[in-house]
């Protein structure tokens, strides 16, 4: 590291001559709208200011000439953009929806290698799948340097049931370390059962042999899309979320830029460039046939569904890969963000900006699940507190004639007017297709950037710069935050974190001083919700899904902590209340459908009342009890009035939500046939916890005793007779 700054010191003012040789060359004016990185600068923080998405249009709008155009704000496109502006070409980039909106955030957050693949790598003599391999160790490396808030190592447990797979899987395991060599995380090692069994003690222990630990790398996948994207940002590139291309324009055959539309403002413009780049992940073949309504489709979607359990199904810092699943997939069982994830599956299905979990997926992974755990640990659906499905963009190469067959790797392709399509790859490798793809933009449109090498390998992106793991430690002490908010800030924002916590609104109390939370299960703060703003987040559903992970994690104290988050925000973008009623039904829509409320509310209504008698007397009786005024249905004003019974004040849009999750028809009131249909689900294990079932019991009890207290008044007034 020593002699790298070393040789930055020497080079700076070498550097600055040639990027002001090279700005007063290009042929775009005004020669200083663009502001040219200083690369070699590349392990010190940038110090220049993140321009706001106002001037990020501005720029797009001003006919300048971009040297590449990217398109597609996901994890390979937001690389490209990096990788582009970092070597000194003039850089845009527009995303249709938000960063990582699509695949790059429902990823299962691994930074890995790809364990299976070294195995028919070895089993098949495959030289191609040895590379691949190789070369996403290189880049897990990688990213865990250049990203350390971000990412982490994570040892992975493989139980081994049967004593014949124990040498099987140790050497499998060990030649994963061996292809990794100087940039392995950490050595595998075989474990004994007892051994197994005490680091992951929720573990099936019936006929367990013992256990392989290996190590992958685990990471925040939107956090660290929109991390890759700032950095770029800062370092010159023009980037904006909710921009569409709607069309390409040529010249002489040639594509010579595209007309896009700012989906908040619903102006249209031209943007010109000499390269387009296509990085839209499923939806690469709609673009290509903007360049060619004639070419053949090339992606083969296929649905990943992934599931949101309790902390306590898992170890805090260990996962669990089960290698043979009943339909032959991998699936991994993680910790992450104090909950456990789970996935994933592998279905064909059609590309869509709103893909959906379905129930099929989702008991196919309990199932899965159970098959590991302990009869102790009763896997209930009603766990699932959040489930998503992404997309993955499975490619068959365009360059071979045999189209039939999917690339096991990425693609690039550059089509006869210029094109460039990078497709397929993983999470995982995004740097190094970024930079194949930039060599390819580069060639095909005779580009003359700065540096003709790529220059991310050890780039370090936002937040990396001034963080250490105890920095979460200043943040307690200079500002007064509570120690759980400041290290998920720390792991969230990096050296940034400061910047957020000088937002942050006094709470009124001794401790903690500052930052009041959003949902009080979870450490995100009001001062994220502005931060946010300012790091591009235009909607509700931005700031839940990826700015928070609050939608991943539980689509239920998401949609708890949603007006608060509104409320913010309408304050920062100057929101008015039709703009705010706008923005909650998008983003209870977007729970319901995409993170899987709408498919738990479903399964939950599909089970048979299976309450006793005794039990629905009990219930019947409650219910009653909360309909004060025989109606036979409970309206959001007896909610109100029970609430207050026992001294609980809510606003009104917690008492909607209260009544939201019980109201299965919709039609603004709780019927018997509905609370007790609750009581069955939660009694089944297919709810965990109900709001108003509690409310409906700790009414009750509040009943008994004023029943009580008055038959104590009518006692001592007869008794004084």
């Amino acid at each position: 590291m020593s002699r790298r700054r070393l040789f930055v010191g020497c080079t700076a003012g070498v550097t600055g001559a040639a990027v002001a040789a090279w700005a007063f060359a290009a042929d775009d004016s005004p020669l200083n709208w663009y502001q040219s990185p200083t690369v070699s600068a590349k392990t010190d923080r940038k110090k220049r200011p993140l321009p706001p998405r106002s001037e990020q249009i501005k720029n797009l709008q001003a006919g300048h000439t971009y040297d590449v155009l990217i398109i597609g704000g996901g994890a390979t496109g937001a690389g490209c953009a990096l990788d582009a502006t970092t070597r000194g070409l003039r850089t845009a980039l527009v995303e249709s929806d938000d960063f990582a909106s699509g695949t790059s955030s429902r990823s299962t957050k691994l930074i890995h290698g790809g364990v299976r693949y070294l195995q028919k790598a070895i089993l098949q003599l495959d030289y191609d799948q040895y590379k691949m391999v190789k070369e996403a160790l290189h880049e897990r490396a990688n990213m865990l340097e250049v990203a350390p808030h971000l990412t982490r190592p994570l040892p992975i447990l493989l139980p081994v049931y049967k004593w014949w797979q124990v040498p099987y899987y140790w050497f499998g395991i060990k030649m994963y370390d061996l292809v990794a060599g100087d940039r392995n995380l950490k050595s595998s090692y075989y474990l004994s059962k007892n051994n197994t069994l005490e680091l992951f003690p929720m573990l099936k222990s019936d006929n367990l042999c013992g256990g392989i630990v290996y190590y992958d790398g685990q990471q925040d996948d939107a956090r660290m899309n929109l991390a890759i994207a700032l950095t770029a940002a800062r370092h010159g590139a023009t980037i904006a979320n909710h921009v569409r291309v709607l069309k390409l324009h040529k010249t002489a055959g040639k594509l010579s830029g595209a007309r896009v539309r700012d989906e908040l403002t619903g102006k249209e413009w031209d943007i010109k460039a000499n390269s387009i780049i296509n990085a839209t992940g499923p939806f690469t073949d709609s673009i290509r046939k903007m360049d060619d309504q004639a070419v053949r489709e090339i992606c083969c979607p296929s649905s990943g569904v992934h599931i949101v359990l309790p902390g306590y199904y898992s170890p805090e810092h260990m996962g669990l890969l089960d290698p043979s699943t009943s339909d032959g997939r991998v699936i991994f069982f993680l910790p992450w963000l104090k909950g456990t994830i789970a996935g994933t599956t592998d279905l064909p299905c059609d590309v869509t900006h709103t893909p959906k979990p379905t129930e099929d997926e989702i008991q196919f992974i309990l199932t899965e699940v159970r098959n590991y755990l302990n009869p102790d640990v009763e896997v209930r659906r009603g766990d699932v507190l959040s489930a998503w499905s992404g997309i993955r963009p499975l490619v068959s190469d365009p360059n071979k004639p045999d189209t039939q067959s999917l690339a096991r790797n990425h693609i690039v392709h550059v089509s006869p007017s210029g094109l460039v399509t990078i497709a397929g790859g993983k999470w995982t490798t995004y740097r190094s297709m970024a930079s194949e793809t930039i060599d390819a933009a580069i060639e095909s449109a005779n580009l003359k950037p700065l540096f003709r090498e790529c220059q991310t390998d050890g780039f370090l992106i936002e937040g990396a710069h001034g963080w250490t793991p105890t920095m979460y430690i200043r943040l307690v002490q200079d500002f007064g935050l509570e120690m759980e908010v400041a290290q998920h800030l720390a792991k969230s924002y990096g050296d940034r974190a400061f910047a957020v916590a000088k937002m942050a609104a006094m709470t009124g109390q001794r401790w903690p001083v500052i930052g009041k939370k959003l949902h009080p299960e979870f450490p995100y703060i009001d001062a994220e919700i502005r931060y946010g703003v300012r790091e591009y987040a235009c909607t509700a559903i931005d700031m839940i899904a990826r700015r928070l992970r609050l939608a991943f994690l539980n689509v239920q104290a998401a949609a708890e902590a949603l007006p608060g988050i509104i409320d913010i925000m309408a304050e920062e973008l100057k929101w008015n209340e039709s703009e705010k009623q706008r923005q909650m039904k998008m983003a209870a829509d977007f729970l319901a459908n995409e993170m899987g409320q709408m498919v738990n509310r479903a399964s939950r209504d599909k089970i048979p009342i299976n309450l006793n008698k005794d039990e629905i007397q009990t219930y019947i009786k409650r219910f009653q009890i909360i309909d004060k005024d025989k109606k036979g249905y409970v309206s959001i004003n007896d909610i109100r009035r029970s609430l207050k019974n026992y001294g609980e004040e809510v606003t009104g849009e917690q008492l909607h939500e209260i009544l939201r999750e019980i109201d299965t028809n919709m039609n603004g009131q709780v019927e018997l046939d509905e609370y007790l249909q609750m009581m069955s689900a939660i009694k089944s294990g297919h709810v965990t916890y109900s709001r108003f079932a509690r409310m409906a019991e700790m009414e009750e009890e509040h009943h008994e005793k004023e029943v009580l207290k008055k038959q104590i008044s009518v006692e001592r007034s007869g008794g004084g007779l």
